[in-house]
């Protein structure tokens, strides 16, 4: 199977089909659609709006994960109904299986890598910024658990791993994502590819612990490494 994946769309509420040319590319060389957060720039229903008319005209399946400029409004649930009733899957409790091709996904969270992977201790409030994490990895390694394919991707916004941010200052590498996204990947065998965005000025390519590849399909990463703002996986 041919997939197509592509992050950080942030679509604003004056464009007017800004996806729609692209989208109809992406179908005439892909079989599938994956969609890796900040699909709006401050989840509006306006904007919401505008993407969900381009991805009603996408003739491919369309699956993807909110990111965190989908909450920035207070109404992810209203974001996900107006994409969901365009077509598109909202991968987070539950996976989905094409045509023997697993895919489960979660927007993920911040946390860290190694030692600098915040810990579940003092605070009240540092305690819940580890649990929303351990959360979202409870949630990928559920949807994973359920899938009966030799083969799966993982969608989600935030990276499992330090190596795709390569090129974000340092400093800020535990606000794009966290190693423990990386564990429930890991557990399973029958992933083979993890997508994710949110890395603006990270690196295409990275693995986690256990080898499995990453690939940071932000597509201000993509444009001036492929000169098109998606990414193509054999899976």
């Amino acid at each position: 199977m041919r997939v197509a994946a592509i992050g950080d769309l942030h679509v604003q509420e004056t464009d007017e089909a800004p996806y729609r040319e692209l989208f109809t590319e992406i179908a005439q060389h892909a079989d599938v659609l994956l969609l890796c957060g900040d699909l709006t720039n401050f989840g509006k229903e306006k904007e919401a709006e505008i993407l969900a008319d381009d991805i009603k005209s996408c003739s491919i399946p369309v699956l993807g994960v909110l990111g965190n400029h989908d909450f920035e409004c207070g109404c992810p649930e209203k974001v996900c109904e107006i994409l969901s009733a365009s077509g598109m899957t909202i991968l987070d409790e539950q996976a989905h299986e094409i045509d023997g091709v697993g895919f489960a996904g979660v927007k993920g969270f911040m946390g860290g890598y190694g030692r600098g992977e915040l810990a579940p201790f003092g605070e009240p409030i540092a305690k819940a910024f580890v649990d929303e994490v351990m959360k979202e990895a409870r949630k990928l390694e559920n949807a994973l658990r359920t899938l009966r394919t030799e083969r799966s991707v993982a969608v989600l916004h935030y990276s499992p791993v330090p190596d795709t941010l390569e090129g974000e200052p340092a400093e800020i590498f535990q606000y794009l994502g966290a190693q423990r996204l990386a564990e429930p990947i890991d557990r399973f065998e029958h992933v083979k590819a993890v997508v994710h965005g949110h890395a603006h000025h990270g690196t295409y390519e990275g693995r986690t612990p256990l080898g499995k590849p990453v690939y940071n399909v932000a597509q201000f990463v993509l444009k001036p490494l492929f000169g098109r703002p998606y990414a193509l996986l054999e899976v």
